[in-house]
């Protein structure tokens, strides 16, 4: 998912944040923009968010505000959070790594060096949310309830709750859910599922025709937006996989 991932980039310097943007693009992420703290709570209030790279110095906002806000928000706080500033005094510095960022970078940077550190952040990241996926799956083995999260499956019997509330799922659909909630955090190839979900032992280029339109309908029920992969992460060339930290709290079902 690395190179799918969604980097916010907020700094208040256009041309600064164009040539970020053009680093990381080219880089295969997928880059927002937000020209100082303000805007980039509202980017984050609307879009999903992989990691954060904020200057300091900015109007309205500055960097160390919206770190605050960041942290102190139970939907964010496991963002990965990267200062890249030009505050360059031994204080500052000593400053902005107690606060607790993931870490502290001072420009100018060389792309090489910006590219190793968002990718050792983003890797951290993925291997702290698989561990919270299976640390938060329960199997309850009197109700033969699975447990992810907000997530609630009933085993084998096509029934499913998030937040409490009933989802309604076509019964394709719920096989694929059940398979990959017992899988939670691992990478499930198409071909296993396709077959968990209609029985066919088939090629990825069909699995992956019959399975992105059910995964697509899944997420919308979910609540998640179009676009947004949510807990259902896609895994370019391999396959899905069942997180817990992005199924939002808010989500009921669409009928």
């Amino acid at each position: 998912m690395e190179t799918d991932a969604r980097i916010l980039v907020v700094e208040d310097q256009p041309s600064v944040r164009a040539c970020l943007e053009q680093v990381l693009t080219m880089s295969g992420y997928q880059v927002l923009g937000a020209e100082d703290g303000v805007e980039a709570l509202a980017v984050l209030s609307s879009e999903r968010v992989d990691l954060i790279v904020a200057d300091i110095m900015m109007p309205h906002m500055d960097g160390y505000q919206l770190y605050e806000k960041v942290s102190a928000n139970p939907e964010f706080v496991h963002i990965p959070f990267i200062y890249l500033t030009a505050r360059i005094l031994e204080s500052d510095i000593r400053h902005g790594k107690e606060l607790g960022v993931d870490d502290y970078l001072v420009k100018p940077i060389d792309a090489k060096d910006l590219l190793a550190v968002v990718r050792g952040k983003l890797r951290r990241a993925q291997r702290l949310e698989r561990a919270s996926a299976q640390a938060h799956l329960q199997p309850d083995p009197d109700s033969g309830m699975l447990i992810l999260g907000r997530l609630r499956l009933q085993v084998g019997q096509y029934r499913v709750w998030l937040d409490g509330e009933p989802l309604t799922l076509s019964n394709t659909e719920f096989r694929l859910l059940e398979h990959l909630a017992q899988h939670a955090a691992r990478v499930v190839p198409l071909r296993e599922l396709v077959e968990v979900t209609h029985g066919l032992q088939t090629s990825y280029g069909e699995a992956s025709d019959l399975l992105r339109p059910m995964v697509r309908s899944l997420r919308r029920k979910m609540g998640f937006k179009a676009g947004d992969m949510g807990c259902i992460e896609s895994v370019r060339g391999v396959g899905y996989r069942l997180t817990s930290l992005s199924i939002p709290a808010a989500a009921r079902s669409v009928r």
